[in-house]
């Protein structure tokens, strides 16, 4: 705070309505300590290049000195449950077979015949295999990624089987999501998440959840655009109108946890900045039953001298404790109720909470760095004996098709996703027309747009490192 003028310096300023963690703070069911933290950082008010979202030139760099370096959400452990499953991830140019080789061990092979490089596998696909063979010319390697024949071996004295294994990219789990990293010389998953970071994820017990729902589909944006909508909640008032009144929006709460981690916290069942003065705790509960038929048909009551929120709470738990046949009494309503969002750069966003159990996954379309394709993932509670489950297969819907139109999908929730999706191909064809050489962030509210773009810079500053098969081969 500038003593003389009572403004505040640079990156001090917040929404004077009440804070996140105040609200927070009257709940009933106490949220836990990885809730109650806050780590903001200031990384200044410049502004930042369009050319990154409207480049190609830029966008074929990122594949060359990002995306060769980072780890990635590849797969869930429930896609490869059994010995010789099988699951293509496909990234930008790159392709990897995410297959179990034994009941404990998972590697991630270059999907390509060391022959003349045809895809072992098609992009996209998943299954079952005893080897990997080659489609063109029959050459074949075991799941454990050794060679099993080379078609005509006396054709080939100078192609030693013992050197011809599949190239690996390393492989790690956490939270029943599996990992992959093209650099051998990268840190560890959990090195690069860092101690705050990981200690969240580990609380979360994703392992314990699998895939109801996903959803793929083409937008019509830079990979970064679409990936930065979901970084604020800054967008809120103006792009959602319907359910803009009933949840903290600017005075939501910005974290930076690490270098590859940031959080997004935001309030549900409280009243929006925006409107105060303007609703009662009656009206903001009756905004909540957007998107919940439960909540419409029961009509809820708020009793005089309660809030909104805690009733939406004391429902939320009740009938999630009823869908999964769990206990809930113990969640927090922070966990029960509000939009935790955690990002894990470059493009996997992770939401714990039980109300909005989610996952999305942003990928560039490389040969258009004006397209990217945006994964939505819902997740449940694994049954409590144990029983084996399999995670939905994907619905890929085409570029024009509404979320709403996806089997599975909410229809309102549905309806969100196309208002943030509407916006992102103004915003690509804005950029491409604008005057102005760059976009002006807010230096709170838009501090993870910030500081994404500051992880892009710092690989974008390093040399290329592209795949080295030597490297990469298993020792």
């Amino acid at each position: 705070m500038n003593i003389a003028t009572g403004i505040p310096t640079a990156g001090q300023a917040r929404c004077p309505a009440v804070s996140t963690q105040e609200i927070i703070a009257r709940d009933k069911v106490k949220a836990p300590g990885w809730v109650t933290e806050e780590s903001y950082e200031y990384l200044g008010s410049e502004d930042v290049s369009s050319e990154r979202y409207t480049s190609k030139a830029y966008q074929d760099e990122e594949f060359k000195r990002m995306w060769t370096r980072t780890w990635q959400f590849a797969c869930r452990e429930e896609h490869i449950p059994e010995v010789g499953d099988y699951y293509v991830y496909d990234i930008g140019p790159y392709s990897f077979i995410v297959t179990r080789v034994t009941k404990t061990e998972i590697r991630a092979y270059f999907n390509a015949c060391l022959h003349r490089g045809t895809m072992l596998r098609a992009p996209g696909t998943e299954g079952n295999a005893r080897d990997f063979t080659c489609s063109f010319h029959g050459w074949g390697w075991n799941i454990d990624g050794s060679n099993k024949n080379i078609v005509c071996p006396w054709d080939f004295p100078h192609a030693d089987p013992k050197e011809y294994s599949l190239p690996e990219a390393r492989v790690e789990t956490l939270g029943g999501f599996v990992w992959i990293n093209m650099d051998p010389d990268a840190p560890t998953l959990r090195e690069y998440l860092g101690s705050d970071a990981l200690r969240h994820i580990e609380a979360w017990r994703m392992e314990d959840r699998y895939i109801v729902c996903h959803v793929m589909k083409p937008i019509p944006a830079n990979w970064k655009l679409n990936s930065e909508a979901f970084l604020e909640g800054y967008h809120v008032f103006a792009t959602h109108p319907q359910v803009a009144a009933a949840s903290a929006d600017a005075n939501a709460q910005y974290d930076i946890l690490g270098e590859n981690v940031s959080r997004y916290i935001a309030p549900l069942g409280v009243l929006s900045p925006h409107f105060e003065g303007k609703l009662t705790e009656q009206e903001v509960l009756d905004q909540c039953a957007v998107g919940n038929s439960s909540l419409v048909a029961d009509r809820p009551k708020v009793p005089e001298g309660a809030t909104a929120r805690q009733v939406l709470a004391d429902m939320y738990r009740m009938m999630f404790e009823k869908a999964t046949n769990t206990d809930l009494s113990n969640i927090s309503d922070c966990e029960m109720l509000d939009t935790l969002s955690y990002t894990i750069y470059p493009n996997t966003y992770i939401f714990p909470g039980i109300s909005l159990p989610l996952v999305y996954r942003f990928r560039p379309n490389p040969d258009n760095h004006r397209e990217s394709i945006y994964e939505v993932m819902f997740f449940q509670p694994k049954p409590k004996d144990g029983s084996a489950v399999s995670p939905a297969e994907p619905v890929k819907l085409t570029r024009d098709q509404s979320f709403k139109d996806a089997a599975g999908m909410d229809p309102d929730f549905g309806a969100i996703l196309d208002q943030d999706t509407d916006n992102l191909i103004l915003q690509q064809g804005g950029l491409e027309a604008s005057a102005k050489p760059g976009i002006t962030l807010g230096n709170y509210e838009e501090v993870r747009v910030r500081h994404f773009e500051k992880f892009i810079d710092k690989y974008m500053a390093m040399e290329p490192k592209l795949p080295e098969w030597k490297k990469l081969q298993r020792r």
